[in-house]
């Protein structure tokens, strides 16, 4: 910085001020700074600043299955917004794993990120504790299970009721659901959205219907095959998640099954190539890009105000009709 200061013909105040923006200088100047960064190839040193600053510019990001690239919108979406406003994003997977999530939980506050996003487990009591105890700014996203802390993501329920609706409006009464990972809080609201489409619908529930997919393509092939086994198999099926949609594709071609012909099959989660597909996916589509700036806006405003109300923030998911589920 020193050496940029001298080749400028300025102070090293000044220089500090045109790169951290912390002060007004005059745009001559500023071009003079910035013309000397360049020459001196000055890269500023980050972790210099973290200690004078006590800011890392840096946000965790904990999201199991990061190699899904279904989530490749979300986590571009929040990668964009965090650095639009100058942080870095450090992204670690904790594999749906209790035991490693607060490990990586503890690695990330170790690294000294400013802020947390964290999509938790179906156990992740010792994670938030971890982080509530040390007043880590984190907000949960996708995975809505407590609104004590700012959390973003999907409107499940409503989501699911409105797939059986419109199946059972094409006179489907045996409409089974492929769910996600027991104990997960997207499987758990995505099944009681389910269970609230049935029951608007005048349909009986069946428990031989509602099948366990763990949010992965071959527990979900598993699954299917064994829907298609019962003796009074389903005419419709709805998938949790991406994943299991793949998994349920599958199971459909080895047994010979032809959708929509022979099944209806819905989904929750698009692809970018459902339309593609054939058949093409009937899907209730996630605003992923809308969550994950939301999910970065909530932090900032976490980060500015520990002491803010916490804030929940359900965004509606959008029924995108194809013919998968029989329509023309």
């Amino acid at each position: 910085m020193a050496d940029v200061a001298r080749l400028a013909g300025v102070s090293v105040a000044t220089v500090s001020h045109v790169l951290n923006g912390t002060r007004a200088v005059r745009p001559e100047t500023r071009a003079l700074v910035l013309e000397a960064v360049r020459t001196a190839d000055y890269t500023p040193n980050t972790v210099a600043q973290s200690l004078a600053t006590a800011r890392t510019t840096t946000i965790g990001l904990a999201l199991s299955a990061i190699s899904n690239p279904f989530l490749g919108e979300l986590i571009h979406a929040i990668e964009a917004e965090a650095a639009r406003h100058g942080y870095t994003l450090l992204l670690v997977d904790p594999h749906e794993d209790p035991d490693y999530e607060d490990t990586v939980i503890r690695r990330l506050h170790g690294r000294r990120v400013d802020g947390v996003l964290f999509a938790p487990s179906a156990r992740p009591a010792e994670a938030l504790k971890y982080l509530t105890a040390r007043g880590v700014p984190t907000v949960l996203v996708d995975r809505l299970i407590d609104d004590r802390m700012d959390q973003v993501g999907s409107e499940n329920v409503e989501a699911v009721a409105g797939l059986v609706a419109h199946l059972a409006g094409h006179g489907h009464t045996r409409v089974a659901l492929v769910a996600g990972q027991p104990g997960l809080r997207t499987t758990v609201e995505r099944v009681e959205g389910y269970r609230l489409g049935l029951r608007r619908a005048g349909l009986a529930e069946d428990p031989r219907l509602l099948v366990d997919g763990h949010s992965a393509e071959e527990p979900a092939r598993v699954a299917v095959h064994a829907l298609l086994a019962t003796a009074r198999p389903p005419t419709a099926v709805i998938t949790g998640n991406n994943s299991m949609t793949i998994g349920a594709m599958q199971a459909f071609r080895e047994a010979g099954v032809d959708v929509p012909r022979d099944v209806a099959l819905a989904c929750f989660d698009d692809f970018p190539w459902a339309d593609l597909f054939a058949p093409r996916l009937t899907v209730v589509a996630q605003p992923f890009a809308a969550i994950g700036r939301e999910a970065v806006r909530l932090l900032l405003r976490r980060m500015a105000d520990p002491t803010a109300e916490p804030v929940t923030t359900r965004l509606a998911p959008r029924f995108v009709q194809r013919n998968s589920c029989g329509c023309p």
